[in-house]
C-alpha cells in the first residue's frame, strides 16, 4: 500500500523513528534505505522537523489525524514547502505508530496552474469558437439527436429570417425543412440514430430550404455528425445558392451578349462588301430612274404618253431611294466610331424608324399613332445613336403587345418644353407593363425578361448611356391606368446652326464656269461610271472614264483634270494609293478630288477619309449629290 501512495510516505514508530518509507520519500531526500530505517526524524529531516512531529503526538494519541506545512529539502538540497497529513496507527487503541504522507506544494501549485492554464485555453477556445461561428459566411447550425437546434448563428438568421432565440429549441424540420421534404427528413434522422447508414452525413448535396416567409431557397448542405446514438450532435454548414447561380446567369448573360457582339462585328464586316455590291446597282436604278423622269416630263407638253413614263419613273425611283435609306440604316447601325453630333429633326428620325419596323409591325396588327409637332426645334445629336435608342424602345414595344389579343397600339408622342429648353419623347404600348418586382432592374445590362434567343438584355441598358451622354434621361414612368410600359426620353435642346441652301444663282455661276472643264471618272463599275459621265455632263463637263487606279495614272500624265471623282475599292490600284501618288506627282489636283464609295464600314475606308479630307459621296447617290460636290470641288480650285 506505501509503495503504490503517488508522494512520499512513511511509518514511524511511537518513538517517531523510520520503520519503513517508500521510493518516492527517498527519491525527494536523495538518500538510501540503509540511511533512514531506524533513524529519528531529528536524525532525517532535522530538529526544527521533529518538534513539529512532537507537537503533533498529542492530537494523534487521541486518535485525530493532524495535518502540517513545512519547509524541507529536495534532492537537489533546495528547500520547499511541504504539505503532510500525520495519521495515528493504533490498532488496539493504544498509539504504536504514525503513518506520514507528504506531497511537494510545488506539484500541488504546478498542477493548480496547469489547471488554471487548462481552463483559460478552454475559454479561449471557446472564445475563438464563438468568434468562427459568428462571423462565418454560411450558415451554421447545429442540432442534437432529437432534431432540435442547439446553435444558430447570425449567417443563418439573416438567410432564413430567424433570430437565435427564436431558433433555439425548434426542430429544424420545422424552420427550414420545406413541408413535402419533412418525412424524408425525420426517417433519416431516425434511421442515423439508430446506427443506420445516412444519404447525406459527410456528403455536400444541393437541395431546398424554407425561409420564415416560406419562401423556398436552393442551398449546399455539408453535415458532419459528432457522436452517436441519443447524444448525437449535428453540425451542419449551409450555403445560400442564390448569389451564386444569380452571378453564373449573369456569366452566361455575358457569354450570350458577347456571342451577340462577335456575330454584329462579323456581320459588319460582311455588310461592308454587301453594301458594296447594293449600292452600285441601287446608284444605277435611282439615277437613270430620275433622269427617265426628267427626260419624259421634258416631253411631256408635246405628247401625255411621257407624262405616264415620268409618273413610273417617279415611283421607280421611290422604290430605290426607300432601299437606299433602309440599307444607309443598317450600316449607320453596325458602323463603329465616335458619335459625330449634328442636326436632328426629330420627326424625320421618327419616320426614319419607322419606315424600317413599317413591314413587321404591319404584320404583327399593330397600330402605331404619332402625335409630333412639325415644328420641334432640332437637336444637337448624333443621329445614328438616336435612331438606334428610338428603334430599340419601339421593337420592346412590339414584343410586348405581339402576343396579346387586339387591339395593339404603339403611342410616339414629343413635345418641346420651352421654358425648360428640354425635348421629351414618350414610348407607350397598351400592353401588360412592366411588373413591380423588376422595375427597378430594367435598366441593368444582362437583365432580361425575353426568352432565350430573343433578347440579350443590354438594349435599355446601352440605350440609357447613348441618352445620358447626350446630357438627357431615359426613364420608365410609373404605372398609369390603361396603359403599358411608358417610356420618357428627355433631351437638352442646344442651339444649331441653321445652314442655308446654296444659292441658285451661285450655283448656276458654277454651272457656267464648269462649261467646258474636264472631269475624270474613276470606276471599276462601268455603269457606275457612265451615269457618273452622263450627270456631268449634263452639267457642262468634258468627261473621260478609267477604270482603275493605274488607268487613272495614265490619263492625269496625259492630261489634267479639274475635277476628279474616283471609287475607294478598284482592282489594279485602288482610290487611296492613287491619291497618294496624285499627292506626290500632281499635288495641285489633290484637292480637287471627290471619293464615291459605298464601301463606308471599311475600317481602311474610313481612316483614309478621314487622313485626306477629301469630299465623299455614299453610294447610292443622287444627281444633286454629284452637283453639289461638283460645286465645291471647282470652286476650290479656283480660290
Amino acid at each position: 500500500m506505501f509503495d503504490a501512495i503517488p508522494g512520499r510516505a512513511a511509518f514511524l514508530d511511537d518513538e517517531l523513528r523510520y520503520r519503513y518509507v517508500n521510493q518516492e520519500f527517498l527519491t525527494a531526500l536523495g538518500t538510501t534505505r540503509e540511511r533512514v530505517i531506524g533513524k529519528s526524524v531529528d536524525d532525517v529531516l532535522g530538529a526544527e522537523t521533529a518538534e513539529l512531529y512532537r507537537a503533533a503526538m498529542p492530537g494523534l494519541a487521541k486518535g485525530a489525524p493532524q495535518r502540517m506545512r513545512r519547509q524541507g529539502p529536495d534532492e537537489g538540497g533546495a528547500h520547499h514547502w511541504i504539505e503532510e497529513e500525520l495519521r495515528p496507527f493504533a490498532p488496539a487503541g493504544a498509539l504504536q505508530g504514525v503513518v506520514c504522507a507528504a506531497r511537494s506544494l510545488a506539484s500541488v501549485e504546478e498542477c493548480g496552474s496547469a489547471q488554471s492554464e487548462w481552463l483559460e485555453s478552454h475559454k479561449t477556445r471557446e472564445a475563438i469558437h464563438a468568434a468562427v461561428v459568428d462571423s462565418a459566411l454560411d450558415c451554421i447550425v447545429v442540432i442534437d439527436a432529437q432534431g432540435r437546434v442547439v446553435e444558430f448563428n447570425p449567417a443563418a438568421s439573416a438567410t432564413f429570417g430567424y433570430s437565435r432565440e427564436q431558433a433555439i429549441g425548434k426542430t429544424v424540420a420545422e424552420l427550414i425543412v420545406p413541408v413535402d421534404l419533412r418525412d424524408r427528413h425525420n426517417i433519416g434522422l431516425e434511421r442515423f440514430r439508430s446506427g443506420g447508414p445516412s444519404s447525406v452525413v459527410g456528403r455536400r448535396v444541393e437541395l431546398e430550404a424554407m425561409r420564415a416567409d416560406g419562401s423556398r431557397i436552393p442551398i449546399e448542405l455539408a453535415i458532419a455528425a459528432v457522436g452517436s446514438g441519443p447524444s448525437a450532435l449535428f453540425t451542419a454548414h449551409l450555403r445560400d445558392l442564390r448569389p451564386a447561380r444569380e452571378a453564373q446567369a449573369q456569366i452566361e448573360g455575358q457569354r450570350e451578349a458577347l456571342y451577340q457582339s462577335e456575330k454584329l462585328a462579323a456581320l459588319g464586316s460582311l455588310l461592308a462588301g454587301v453594301a458594296h455590291e447594293l449600292n452600285n446597282p441601287l446608284s444605277i436604278v435611282i439615277g437613270q430612274a430620275l433622269m427617265l423622269r426628267e427626260a419624259a416630263q421634258s416631253r411631256a407638253a408635246l405628247d401625255a404618253q411621257f407624262e405616264e413614263f415620268a409618273e413610273r419613273g417617279a415611283k421607280i425611283e421611290t422604290a430605290a431611294n426607300r432601299c437606299a435609306r433602309i440599307v444607309k440604316i443598317f450600316l449607320a447601325m453596325s458602323r463603329q466610331r465616335e458619335a459625330q453630333r449634328g442636326r436632328v429633326e426629330i420627326p424625320e428620325l421618327v419616320e426614319r424608324v419607322l419606315e424600317l419596323l413599317s413591314y413587321g409591325l404591319r404584320t404583327a396588327g399593330i397600330e402605331v399613332t404619332k402625335d409630333i409637332p412639325a415644328d420641334l426645334p432640332p437637336l444637337l445629336a448624333d443621329s445614328d445613336q438616336l435612331h438606334q435608342v428610338l428603334l430599340n424602345l419601339v421593337v420592346n414595344a412590339k414584343q410586348a403587345i405581339e402576343a396579346q389579343p387586339a387591339p395593339r397600339r404603339v403611342s410616339i408622342v414629343a413635345r418641346a418644353d420651352q421654358a425648360a429648353q428640354k425635348l421629351d419623347i414618350r414610348i407607350s404600348d397598351n400592353g401588360p407593363g412592366v411588373p413591380d418586382a423588376i422595375r427597378s432592374r430594367i435598366f441593368d445590362p444582362f437583365f432580361t425578361t425575353k426568352p432565350q434567343g430573343v433578347g440579350t438584355g443590354i438594349g435599355l441598358a446601352v440605350s440609357r448611356g447613348l441618352i445620358e451622354a447626350h446630357g438627357g434621361s431615359l426613364t420608365l414612368e410609373p404605372p398609369q391606368p390603361d396603359a403599358g410600359a411608358v417610356f420618357a426620353i428627355r433631351l437638352p435642346i442646344e442651339a444649331v446652326m441653321i445652314e442655308s441652301p446654296p444659292s441658285v444663282e451661285n450655283s448656276a455661276a458654277a454651272l457656267q464656269e464648269a462649261v467646258k472643264r474636264r472631269a475624270l471618272i474613276v470606276d471599276d463599275e462601268v455603269e457606275i461610271a457612265n451615269l457618273l459621265a452622263e450627270i456631268l455632263r449634263r452639267l457642262g463637263f468634258d468627261c473621260e472614264l478609267a477604270t482603275s487606279g493605274d488607268h487613272a495614272k495614265q490619263a492625269v500624265a496625259a492630261r489634267p483634270a479639274d475635277l476628279i471623282l474616283c471609287d475607294i475599292r478598284m482592282p489594279n490600284g485602288d482610290g487611296p494609293a492613287f491619291y497618294d501618288w496624285l499627292s506626290i506627282e500632281h499635288p495641285q489636283m489633290a484637292n480637287r478630288i471627290a471619293f464615291i464609295t459605298g464601301d463606308v464600314l471599311g475600317p481602311g475606308a474610313d481612316r483614309f477619309i478621314a487622313r485626306s479630307g477629301c469630299p465623299v459621296v455614299e453610294k447610292p447617290f443622287t444627281p444633286e449629290d454629284i452637283r453639289l460636290v461638283a460645286d465645291l470641288l471647282c470652286d476650290d480650285a479656283e480660290t
